[in-house]
């Protein structure tokens, strides 16, 4: 049940409160003109370098046999790779 109110007392009124821009106080042209320690330089643009394309295979040695094996790398920290040669399956973690 809610809960009502004493007599003699009254409740309040929750004020709205209009939370809006009004566009006639906002200026159409920036004049702000200071400039010290930046460059105002129009149409420079700061880009990442390009990084070397890491290759999408490893080389990997069999532990039994010695054979070198070319493998595709990993998308995840835990992968079992299985000699084609000795058939021997070293995990790694």
């Amino acid at each position: 049940m809610a809960s009502k109110t004493p007599p003699g007392k009254r409740r309040k009124k929750k004020r709205k409160i209009r939370l809006s821009l009004r566009s006639s106080k906002i200026k159409k042209k920036d004049s702000y003109s200071d400039s010290l320690g930046w460059s105002t330089d129009v149409g420079r643009t700061l880009t990442d370098p390009e990084k070397p394309k890491q290759p999408d295979t490893i080389k990997h040695q069999c532990k039994m046999c010695g054979s070198i094996m070319k493998v595709p790398k990993p998308k995840k920290s835990r992968y079992t790779i299985t000699c084609p040669h000795c058939e021997h399956q070293e995990d790694f973690n």
